[in-house]
């Protein structure tokens, strides 16, 4: 059983940066991908970033692509999203979420953490 919690969420103004957290208890080893999604008031949940190890690559949604960094440290069994330049069209609900590798649903979710983006 995987379990996950955002944090580092807040209020930023345009422009500015943001990190977020995302700490699973229990293992995510390469067995697991680990991806962010977020939420927008009346939009759906879209994922916007993705870590696969083994060997370690990424996916970026064309919204976020150079703005924002996923990574994640096996050590500590936390994942992270840098967001730089941030936009008013970036405020949303922040979730991380994990799926086994090779499956087609993320089934282990965090609570979500609120990013808002003052413009």
């Amino acid at each position: 059983q995987v379990q996950l919690a955002e944090s580092g969420g807040g209020l930023v103004q345009a422009g500015g940066s943001l990190r977020l957290s995302c700490t699973a208890s229990g293992r995510t080893n390469y067995n697991y991908v680990l991806g962010w999604f977020r939420q927008a008031p009346g939009k759906e949940r879209e994922l916007i970033a993705a870590i696969y190890a083994g060997p370690t690559s990424t996916y970026y949604s064309d919204s976020v692509k150079g703005r924002f960094t996923v990574s994640r440290d096996s050590a500590k069994n936390t994942l992270y999203l840098q967001m730089n330049s941030l936009r008013a069209e970036d405020t949303a609900v922040y979730y991380c979420a994990a799926k086994q590798r090779g499956g087609t649903t993320y089934g282990y979710w965090g609570p979500g953490t609120q990013v808002t983006v003052s413009s």
